[in-house]
Formats: structure tokens, C-alpha cells, sequence
């Protein structure tokens, strides 16, 4: 007997194998490829750690992490409570000049890419 197949009214067919290989690249994905293959995500990444560090930033998250694992109680906290809490408080005190300098680093190398 043969197995017969229902297809939903709800949901579209999914997309074949090939159709995802079609689609091109989006700039964004051309661009971190470019990143990584030439080694400039991990300079980048380095020079990132070096100016937190630098200007104090790293000690601050650090102060933070502990003052909230202090209030919680030690064995109350988990890694996943530090992240949700910490990362919109770090994202927001990175220095305007770290992210200037990392933009035109980035700006730089786009343009020695000729991207």
C-alpha cells in the first residue's frame, strides 16, 4: 500500500535543498566572511580587548557581576542572570571613542577590501 502524503493548508511547503543554495549572500555576510578569512574579526577582537581594558570598562562589568552576585546570594545566581542583567548596562558604557575607533578600522579595511 501506498503512503500517501497530506500537505498543510496552514503551512508553505518547505524550500528545497538547492533553492537555499541559490539565494546569495546578504552584505552583511559577505562582509564577516571577508572579516574572518583575512584575520581582521580577530585583530579587531583583540583591539576591542585591549581598549576595554584600557579605559577601565572591563573592571566596571567586573564590579557589577560581583555587586548583583553579592545581592542575590552566590549560590543564586547563575550565568544566564549575569548576562540578561549585565549586557544592556555594558553594551551602553562602552566609551563613543572605542566604537569610533573600531568604526573606522572596520571603514578601513572595507575600503582596502573593495567592499
Amino acid at each position: 500500500m501506498a503512503k500517501m502524503t497530506r500537505s498543510s493548508i496552514n503551512r508553505p511547503p518547505t524550500p528545497d535543498a538547492e533553492e537555499d543554495r541559490d539565494q546569495e549572500p546578504t552584505l552583511q555576510e559577505i562582509i564577516n566572511i571577508k572579516l574572518i578569512e583575512s584575520g581582521e574579526k580577530e585583530r579587531l577582537k583583540e583591539l576591542l580587548r585591549e581598549r576595554l581594558i584600557e579605559c577601565g570598562w572591563r573592571d566596571e562589568m567586573k564590579a557589577l557581576c560581583r555587586a548583583f552576585t553579592r545581592k542575590k546570594g552566590r549560590n543564586n545566581v547563575t550565568v544566564d542572570d549575569l548576562v540578561h542583567v549585565i549586557t544592556p548596562k555594558g553594551r551602553a558604557s562602552i566609551p563613543d571613542s572605542v566604537k569610533a575607533e573600531l568604526l573606522q578600522r572596520i571603514r578601513s579595511f572595507l575600503a582596502s577590501a573593495a567592499l
